[in-house]
């Protein structure tokens, strides 16, 4: 009894909030008591302050102090009471399904029973372990949920599936307002549903998996477009570089061989022009021994002076007289300057009408390769091709392996899919296009469309055929005649006829070609495009009951 009084004053001074001991404890107006920290932090998430127990609110918000004797009691009592039970830290709280035959205070339940229709924590589960009478009955985890079982009308366990009216019912409904329903039980209505269920995750799981393998084609496509951008920038700096290297040696060359010239031009004029100076000091020299000789007052002496008239005219010994020198242009290099000009002239010309082939805006950045001349050739980008059974119109017939498709006047009866053809018997693959890719198409039968579209072609009326729409592009192949069909644009196509039409596409460049499989390989047809999407493989069948398309194994 002492231990039960210890445990009902732990309970009076345990925090409403935190169901825990009181923490610094604190009264409000209207007398109950919270630890410090929960009413501050349950204060401060509102817009109205009130008693989380009674909902009494304070405007304003009331300034809170720490009771001092009531956080003594607590203190005391950790001394002397038990630690908390553990009991007290499994106490239902919001949000949490609380334990059907608990009193008073209720545990968390961990268990909910279908049978009772009840909630039970662990103690008061006990019975449904240990006794015979309860080992039918159905365990789950806690639910809130359970009154839902229970019929509103009748007040009975709904243990019936209608299926006439999709709804849970229970047995006095079956007799009544449902009576004449297709009814079964919920269970096995359970495990009708759990087995349609699992095949709707299998065909969304085969969808992940086709999504993941196209995210890795397109990354490992951005990996190509950035390798070969980056190897082309690499390509573009260094050819540039060895440009500009060209240009600064050339440049570099002509003001090497303009000095040159300059200097054996300036030598030969200052050579000239000493040669003159030396002359005229000379000439003056004459001049003044004359201008002396005129001056003299003797005549004997100044005939006898007198210079010989040869010596007069004659011409100063290694000099050139000035009537002899040749007159040199003001330009001497403007010759070479036109020429710079209209070389520069011709390199702009050059770079203006070459630019557009090496302009990434005119230019493939990844070059397609050549296609292949030969089966063999084609053979390295042979693409596995399986059809997807969401797609197939309900005409069509798929083998086991996905490969072969067969119209039939009495089809399968698929599910229900938004993927699937609505209106024209065909079929798309499983996987997605890109890159270079080869298959070959075996046919039987009057008419067979082998085509490529986008994933998101319409999938019901007229106008979802292989052909006549923008997001498909096919080959009409009859029993003698081919032609090509692209948003309701036939085409006429000649060549070989025979029963394998091989199929070859270059995403990346563009080109989609089908080619006439024999003993040769003959081009039927061939697309010059812009594909904006992965493309998916397929076949229509339109003709006659029995005629088949089939994906053939390349080796």
């Amino acid at each position: 009894m002492a231990q039960k009084g210890v445990q009902l004053d732990r309970e009076s001074f345990s925090c409403p909030i935190c169901l825990d001991l009181l923490k610094d404890p604190v009264a409000t107006p209207c007398g109950h008591s919270y630890c410090m920290k929960c009413i501050t932090q349950h204060w401060d998430g509102e817009l109205i302050h009130s008693c989380p127990q009674c909902r009494q609110s304070f405007t304003p918000r009331p300034v809170l102090l720490k009771n001092t004797m009531l956080a003594a009691l607590v203190e005391e009592l950790k001394k002397t009471g038990p630690p908390a039970a553990a009991a007290d830290l499994c106490y239902a709280g919001a949000g949490d399904v609380a334990c059907d035959v608990c009193t008073g205070r209720k545990l968390r339940a961990c268990k909910s029973c279908l049978v009772c229709l009840a909630s039970y924590c662990d103690q008061h589960l006990q019975p449904h372990y240990e006794s015979p009478v309860f080992k039918k009955h159905k365990l789950v985890e806690p639910s809130k949920k359970l009154q839902e079982n229970i019929c509103s009308r009748h007040n009975e366990v709904k243990k019936i599936f209608c299926r006439t009216d999709q709804l849970s019912i229970c047995s006095l409904c079956s007799m009544d307002e449902h009576k004449g329903h297709d009814t079964v039980s919920a269970a096995a209505e359970r495990t009708e549903r759990q087995r349609e269920l699992e095949g709707s995750r299998l065909n969304i799981q085969q969808r992940i998996q086709d999504g993941e393998k196209e995210v890795k084609l397109l990354q490992r496509e951005v990996e190509a477009v950035n390798g070969s951008a980056d190897k082309a920038v690499e390509d573009s700096e260094k050819t540039f570089t060895e440009l500009i290297r060209l240009v600064e040696k050339r440049s570099s060359d002509v003001k090497q061989q303009l000095r040159s010239q300059q200097e054996r031009e300036v030598s030969g004029v200052r050579e000239l022009q000493e040669k003159l100076e030396q002359e005229i000091s000379e000439l003056k020299r004459r001049d003044a021994e004359l201008e002396l000789l005129s001056h003299t007052e003797d005549h004997n002496q100044f005939l006898l002076s007198y210079p010989s008239p040869s010596s007069l005219s004659a011409p100063l010994s290694g000099a050139t007289h000035s009537s002899s020198t040749n007159t040199r242009p003001l330009s001497y290099f403007e010759d070479v300057t036109a020429a710079l000009s209209a070389l520069r002239d011709k390199l702009q010309d050059v770079l203006r009408e070459e630019w557009t082939h090496v302009s990434p805006t005119e230019v493939e950045v990844l070059p397609s390769a050549a296609e292949p001349a030969s089966r063999a050739g084609f053979f390295t980008y042979s693409q596995e091709i399986t059809l997807d059974p969401n797609t197939a119109h309900t005409r069509l017939v798929l083998s086991e392996g996905g490969r072969k498709a067969t119209l039939m006047r009495q089809g399968r009866s698929y599910s229900s899919h938004p993927d699937r053809f609505t209106y024209w018997p065909q079929v798309l693959s499983r996987e997605g296009l890109s890159g270079r890719c080869y298959w070959e198409v075996e046919r039987r039968g009057g008419g067979v469309r082998v085509a490529v579209a986008y994933k998101n072609i319409s999938r019901a009326g007229g106008g979802s055929v292989f052909g006549h729409n923008d997001t498909s592009w096919c080959l009409v192949c009859e029993k003698n005649s081919y032609s090509f069909l692209y948003n309701g644009i036939s085409t006429p196509v000649s060549g070989p006829p025979s029963s394998r039409v091989g199929v070859y596409l270059d995403h990346r460049a563009g080109v989609l070609s089908f080619y006439s499989v024999s003993e040769t390989t003959t081009l039927l047809h061939r697309v010059q495009t812009t594909f904006t999407q992965p493309l998916r493989a397929g076949v229509c069948l339109y003709c006659n009951d029995g005629d088949t398309a089939e994906f053939c194994k390349l080796k």
